[in-house]
């Protein structure tokens, strides 16, 4: 039909998106009436919109796109149905002991934004019924992260002894081959875990996150070791912590984890200077040396 409305909007499977088909479906062919149906917050104008709406039209095509809707709807009925499978078995297994205690309300800064991928119930609330624990204090953790939880682990964290032998069984850790105390091979063993991958995608996004208090920790293991260690050891680093706030039932540290971060910078602070005494630079030199990188010297 020579129309790119995936062009015009990014997701075409999004509210302005169905309603463009839609219209085309029932008939509707003028761009600026079409373009009319989009959403305010919309970027782009309404006469782009238009201009990616300008085509010709032909029925065998029109007939597709109408199956792919159609196809596109069945699909979703079936995800809600889905939803509502799984809902009811995390009820039948939630804990007996916490479904009389109360649900305790969920801070505004730690509710994650909805989007259509996230699952219609209540997530949050059976997460905190199961695990006693806000998990979604967590930036980075989303609603398919702590329901990849529920659904794959639910209450057998607490049969690991140690945060470790929980990381270990992700494959979350490196199988270190040691030989004459030295460590020959570190690789960290491969195999399928639906939790790590989800861990793994939380990190990866963590990583494109600037204020995140985690990310100093990723930044500096990717500048050694690349990016995809430091997803690997963010992972680890978040099923640590998970496993901390699920056994103990203790609140997530956010400043914990800033304190620790401050403590490397300032440990790495004290092995510059140390190397700066041990040149035994005169203080011309030092002036030239901090010079190239745009720091005065008083």
């Amino acid at each position: 039909m020579n129309i790119r409305l995936d062009v015009a909007i990014r997701d075409i499977t999004g509210k302005s998106g169905l309603a463009i088909i839609e219209a085309i479906l029932s008939g509707n062919r003028d761009p600026h009436e079409l373009a009319s149906l989009v959403d305010i917050r919309m970027k782009k104008s309404k006469e782009e919109i238009a201009q990616s709406l300008q085509g010709w039209w032909r029925q065998e095509l029109l007939f597709e796109l109408g199956a792919a809707l159609d196809f596109y709807k069945h699909y979703q009925n079936a995800l809600l149905a889905c939803d509502k499978v799984i809902e009811e078995a995390l009820l039948r297994s939630a804990p007996v002991d916490s479904a009389s205690k109360p649900t305790e309300k969920i801070p505004t800064e730690n509710k994650k934004k909805s989007n259509k991928h996230t699952p219609t119930f209540n997530v949050p609330g059976l997460a905190y019924q199961y695990f006693q624990t806000d998990l979604f204090a967590i930036s980075g953790i989303s609603h398919n992260t702590v329901l990849c939880l529920l659904t794959t682990l639910g209450k057998d964290i607490h049969k690991f002894a140690s945060a470790k032998s929980f990381a270990s069984w992700l494959r979350l850790v490196p199988n270190n081959k040691i030989s004459g105390g030295r460590i020959i091979i570190h690789r960290t063993p491969s195999g399928k875990s639906y939790i790590a991958t989800a861990l793994r995608q939380a990190a990866n996004s963590i990583g494109n996150q600037a204020n995140h208090e985690l990310s100093p920790f990723f930044k500096r293991i990717a500048y050694k070791k690349g990016r995809v260690a430091a997803i690997t050891a963010t992972a680890r680093k978040l099923a640590v912590i998970i496993w901390n706030m699920i056994t103990k039932m203790e609140p997530y540290k956010k400043t914990q984890a800033k304190d620790t971060a401050q403590k490397t910078k300032e440990a790495g602070l004290r092995q510059v200077k140390r190397r700066l005494a041990a040149l035994d630079l005169s203080q011309d030199e030092l002036m030239r040396l901090f010079s190239s990188y745009s720091v005065s010297v008083t």
